[in-house]
């Protein structure tokens, strides 16, 4: 009798012909990925190259990727944009540095940070995205006001878009970092297309020095495949170092591999695919507004589906169950929104499907938003100080005047409401329970 529980559990799950609206974004449907995957998986040999110490085959596919996503260089990752974000920060602030951060953070940065030994100066996003319990961007005014006030600052690190697909008015905050002389590295997790929308708007092109690119979230690559791009002239050189610094010494080489293939897709393809894919998904749009549901409206990635659920009286969580029920897997929802990532790997089919969950969807009074505002936590202690100390897991209610030991999130979307080191409130526990997190790790 054969025990392979989750290779069986997902032979069951694909049985059940769900129309991907999360990621990957290949959707199971990018051919060249079916080929012979298998067969191609290797290791380093003197004819497929080494990742880490590149002269041959991943050095081309690095140079062809950086032609093809208008870069100075771009860098290969195997190991997601987590190994990206942690080249990024490494190569950019000095150990037990300073960094100017967006509260709005991936956990893999924060778990960076507390490596590096990193102080974090904390910037929240204004509440400007136009639906209710949506964090907004980080603007410009902020970013200033932080770097005047922290002039030991190495570097400001953003994520933008955002998981909710809010996107920062990139090309004005770099020109604030470029006169203070400082890099601006973006976490582009989710936006790894956005040269493809709205007229280009991915922020390498907004003047960002360094961007970690998710690549598998939004286009046909295998799940952990990245690009690390670099715009900046002061880290053309020796990032790979920072990359080998964290990142696994036997990579992926069907990974790399679609990451290869991607870029030839996109080279030929890709304008053309996002362009019939904003359309498409602008038609979904109007049936949402139609229906009475709430969408982001202004500086958001054209092909990100947020829907404001309880502005008709359903919660996220109730709605992506039922959209589930109409064979619709959304990415990921909360007390208010469903958010679903098409691509364009979606069929008309997929985009049917979520059509009518939407129409069927029943509609009630507005659940008005139960989050009080956001203030900063005290911060008792540095992140890195905080999770290296003796811990003890309590209830979330009874975590009152603690300091965490952790950075609770709901990852994604990745926004702590506390970090590592900072002191818990009845505001905070809050929060947390909103978000369904009931327990948490706290400074014994």
């Amino acid at each position: 009798m054969n025990n392979t529980p989750l290779y069986d559990a997902l032979l069951k799950y694909n049985n059940r012909n769900m129309s991907s609206f999360h990621t990957p974004g290949h959707k199971g449907n990018f051919d060249e990925i079916k080929k012979s995957l298998l067969s191609l998986d290797y290791t380093e040999l003197p004819d497929t190259d080494n990742l880490f110490a590149p002269s041959g085959p991943i050095l081309e596919a690095e140079k062809y990727a950086a032609k093809v996503l208008k870069v100075k260089k771009t860098l290969l990752s195997a190991g997601g944009c987590t190994l990206c974000i942690q080249a990024m920060i490494h190569r950019c602030i000095p150990l037990n540095g300073k960094i100017i951060c967006s509260r709005i953070i991936h956990k893999s940065a924060i778990n960076t940070i507390a490596l590096l030994g990193l102080q974090p100066v904390w910037i929240y996003p204004q509440p400007n995205a136009n639906v209710p319990s949506i964090p907004g961007v980080v603007t410009k005014y902020d970013v200033e006001k932080a770097l005047k006030a922290n002039a030991d600052a190495s570097a400001v690190y953003l994520t933008s878009p955002n998981y909710y697909g809010i996107i920062s008015d990139i090309k004005s905050i770099s020109d604030i970092c470029n006169f203070y002389n400082v890099p601006l590295i973006v976490d582009n997790a989710h936006g790894a297309h956005l040269m493809y929308v709205g007229g280009d708007l991915h922020p390498i092109h907004q003047g960002a020095s360094m961007t970690a690119c998710s690549a598998h979230k939004t286009l046909p690559v295998l799940t952990g495949g990245a690009w690390l791009n670099i715009n900046d002239e002061r880290y053309i050189e020796n990032t790979r170092d920072s990359m080998a610094l964290f990142g696994s010494s036997s990579p992926s080489y069907p990974i790399m591999a679609s990451l290869d293939l991607c870029c030839n897709w996109l080279d030929i393809f890709g304008m053309d695919a996002f362009k019939k894919l904003e359309q498409r998904v602008n038609k979904i749009k109007v049936i949402a507004l139609e229906k009475g549901i709430s969408l982001p409206k202004e500086g958001c990635d054209p092909v990100r589906i947020t829907l404001d659920t309880a502005s008709i009286g359903i919660t996220g969580f109730e709605a992506a169950e039922f959209m589930r029920s109409c064979g619709v897997e959304p990415e990921f929802s909360d007390s208010r929104h469903v958010i679903l990532i098409p691509s364009p790997f979606n069929s008309e089919e997929d985009f049917i499907k979520l059509e009518r969950s939407i129409k069927l969807l029943d509609v009630a009074d507005e659940i008005q938003s139960t989050v009080s505002e956001f203030d900063l936590p005290d911060m008792e202690m540095l992140p890195r100080d905080a999770m290296m100390r003796s811990f003890e897991t309590i209830k979330v209610i009874d975590a009152n005047n603690r300091i965490a030991a952790e950075s609770p999130c709901i990852c994604p979307p990745g926004m702590p409401v506390v970090m590592a080191g900072e002191v818990i409130n009845k505001k905070i526990i809050n929060m947390l329970l909103d978000y369904r997190i009931y327990f948490i790790k706290v400074i014994k």
